[in-house]
């Protein structure tokens, strides 16, 4: 199973001030980070998810546990 880093940096942003079009991007990658992350885990089997450790019902709290 491949694994990949989806960190993200504010490359250009002035230290200390975010614009709103910035904080709306951010918004918008992080949900998006969601979206791809739970699909992923949607698409194991049951036995894939419990070599990992969770289960079908952790998956909307795994997907959302750093947009919060």
């Amino acid at each position: 199973m491949a694994s990949f880093d989806t960190n993200r940096t504010a490359a250009g942003l002035s230290a200390g001030k975010t614009s709103f079009f910035a904080t709306m991007i951010a918004s918008f990658a992080a949900w998006n980070d969601a979206r791809i992350t739970r699909n992923s885990l949607s698409k194991l089997s049951a036995r894939e998810l419990d070599d990992i450790g969770l289960s079908y019902g952790d998956i909307d709290k795994i997907a959302t546990r750093n947009v919060r």
